[in-house]
């Protein structure tokens, strides 16, 4: 046996005795962060150290501050783990090695992004000529289908990006809902777009049209950001309305369907999100609900032309189709220059689940969090805060310091991990089901730490 093969058979021993052990692990470490730095720190050795003794050490002193998020026990954060043949397939992404910026990168790389596009666009009923982007997470997908926007909204006014740049173009007013998610307002800030105009939300989060069709009245070239599922709620803006608003006034209706966008998969909840293909960009995040790992965004755009020109980029050694566009350099379509081959993982979830499977992952994860709002909402002094139409379950308990107690004894216990958050002004907990092992032992093993932890938290 050569002494790579020896390696990697040993690494894929300790990944699956990681795997395996995710039903009894602690789901958050007990561990303090002097302890792993004692055990991971040190000076750099002057010499060479065997590979197999640094994968083995780095098990070892790493492994007591890893948190179990591949557990179907894990609740915070809208996390999703990761499935078995997009684990494999990621591993497979690194032994390959390809640099996914060039056709001539990877041939394979390049086409499985066009493969799986074309499964994606189906599946979340999208235009079928809809342009891809692989990136980071939803956040870099943001900047993405922002940047297309503002070409686009300024090429509409007959401002040419392109030959004109950015400096003295007309201003490009961004409007977004009062509980739009944070990483929309970090995109309009790297592409120096500014603060955005905030238009009012319902009292689960959602935007409200009448606000934005107010506000839309103004002049000059303009972006909406909606949301598919609220961060906290998980609830839906109404897209049909605010797409009419957005047609009405020549605006361009951005989406952020960072989880929430899944539903379209489901003809149970799909009309959640009604009116969907009728905007001009998406983003989604396939390390949530797909179950792809980390890191893994996808952005999709109606205007394939303002997509890629807004990214695109070229230099005298680049080997590039500029022609024929015969086939796809991946360049074009991201603001990353050389990247890792994020499609294969992709197309391994999708390859294995297949459309029923999918869909039955995410009615699943649904049911589940009505489940755990149902059972929770029969201890005393439980207040459920949203309306549970998706996989969120935001709720607290008779006063935000036995909310912060409750929660902090839970997530000690190690059985279950779930993150706090504010709403409205008061502590709440927020319950995120997104994981393909979660089911019914899981969510009542959640409701019985919270039931033990609440016993334990005198009333203040």
């Amino acid at each position: 046996m050569s002494e790579i093969r020896e390696l990697l058979r040993r690494t894929a021993e300790l990944a699956a005795d990681y795997v395996e052990s995710l039903d009894e692990r602690p789901v958050f470490p007990e561990v303090t962060p002097e302890r792993l730095r004692e055990a991971l720190g040190g000076p750099l050795p002057d010499g060479p150290s065997d590979p197999k003794t640094v994968v083995n050490e780095l098990v070892e002193s790493a492994e007591p501050g890893v948190v179990a998020l591949g557990s179907g026990r894990y609740f915070g954060f809208v996390i999703g783990g990761s499935l078995p043949a997009a684990l494999a397939t990621d591993w497979l992404t690194s032994t390959w090695d390809q640099n996914a910026g060039l056709y001539v990168g990877g041939p394979s790389a390049s086409v499985v992004e066009q493969v799986t596009r074309e499964w994606l666009v189906d599946l979340l009923g999208l235009p079928a000529d809809a342009s891809i982007g692989y990136v980071t997470g939803t956040q870099m997908a943001h900047v993405t289908g922002l940047a297309a926007a503002r070409w686009h909204v300024l090429d509409a006014v007959g401002w040419d990006v392109g030959a004109r740049g950015l400096a003295g173009a007309p201003p490009v007013r961004v409007l977004v809902g009062e509980k739009r998610h944070v990483t929309i307002d970090r995109a309009l800030r790297l592409l120096g777009l500014g603060a955005p105009q905030v238009v009012a939300a319902d009292a689960q989060g959602r935007l409200v049209p009448g606000g934005l069709r107010d506000a839309l009245g103004g002049e000059g070239p303009a972006i909406v950001c909606a949301q598919a599922g609220e961060v906290n709620t998980g609830a839906f803006d109404p897209l049909p309305e605010i797409a009419d608003a957005c047609e009405a006034a020549g605006a361009w209706l951005h989406v952020d369907g960072a989880f929430g966008i899944w539903a379209a998969v489901s003809p149970r909840l799909a009309h959640l999100v009604e009116g969907l293909e009728r905007a001009d960009s998406w983003t989604t995040d396939a390390h949530k609900w797909l179950n792809v790992p980390y890191d893994s965004g996808i952005v999709l755009c109606r205007h394939p032309e303002s997509h890629r020109a807004a990214m695109t980029t070229t230099a005298s050694y680049l080997i590039q189709d500029v022609g024929e566009r015969r086939v796809r350099d991946q360049v074009d379509w991201v603001p990353e220059f050389s990247r890792r081959a994020r499609g294969f993982a992709v197309y391994a979830a999708l390859r294995s689940l297949g459309r029923r499977d999918l869909t039955e992952l995410v009615e699943r994860c649904c049911d589940a969090a009505s489940r755990f709002a149902a059972a929770i909402t029969e201890l005393d002094g439980v207040e459920l805060l949203n309306e549970v139409v998706l996989n969120q379950v935001l709720f607290r308990f008779d006063s935000d310091e036995r909310t912060d107690e409750v929660l902090r004894r839970v997530q000690e216990s190690g059985r279950v991990w779930m993150s706090g958050t504010t709403w409205d002004g008061r502590k709440a907990i927020r319950v995120s089901v997104s994981n393909w092992q979660t089911g019914n032992e899981e969510i009542d093993l959640a409701v019985d730490a919270f039931s033990q932890a609440y016993g334990q938290v005198p009333a203040r």
